[in-house]
């Protein structure tokens, strides 16, 4: 979003930036390529949604969640925030976020995926 010159807070923006990926993911599904999901897919109905969808298009779906600690994520926007033209987060923002909308996945979840594919 900061490539397009898009403020990292307009959600409107954000969602059109989103739907426009989504949209050429599955086109790019359709006929046989591989795609990487990287939005923040911060709750259970939407990596649900991602996984029914590209299963319903034959696609294998793998799930890569890295759990780490908060004061380690802070550690890593603290650092990216220093970089020059970056948006920045404040702690702040960071903790609400971990706290009033992540829900991290379930042991049941994962299960629900294809395991990590490393060809």
């Amino acid at each position: 979003m900061g490539a397009l010159a898009i403020d990292l807070w307009d959600e409107p923006a954000r969602a059109r930036v989103e739907t426009l990926q989504w949209a050429m993911a599955q086109e790019l599904l359709g006929v046989g390529t591989s795609v990487v999901i990287e939005w923040g897919t911060w709750q259970r109905a939407e990596r649900d949604l991602i996984r029914e969808t590209c299963r319903a298009s034959g696609a294998p779906v793998e799930l890569r969640f890295l759990d780490v600690p908060l004061d380690v994520l802070w550690e890593r926007v603290r650092a990216r925030n220093a970089m020059p033209g970056e948006i920045t987060i404040d702690k702040e923002h960071l903790e609400a976020w971990a706290q009033n909308h992540f829900e991290a996945p379930t042991a049941e979840e994962l299960a629900l995926f294809d395991p990590p594919n490393h060809d």
